[in-house]
């Protein structure tokens, strides 16, 4: 029971990790083609979005 725990535990974390990596890649793709005005509110909302994901996706992985 304990080893499925920590595959689940595994496998979320490296969602968690994966969406980090797509929030940031969304961000660089719309910071290129967009045309936007106020380009740092997308920044500063994609940074947040990223580095919660990360820390949580990291945290998820350390309880190994």
């Amino acid at each position: 029971m304990t080893n499925d725990k920590a595959k689940i535990n595994e496998k979320i974390g490296d969602w968690f990790m994966d969406v980090a990596k797509y929030i940031a890649t969304a961000i660089l793709v719309t910071s290129f083609l967009g045309e936007f005005r106020q380009k740092w509110v997308i920044y500063v909302i994609g940074l947040l979005l990223v580095t919660t994901f990360f820390y949580y996706g990291i945290r998820i992985l350390s309880k190994k």
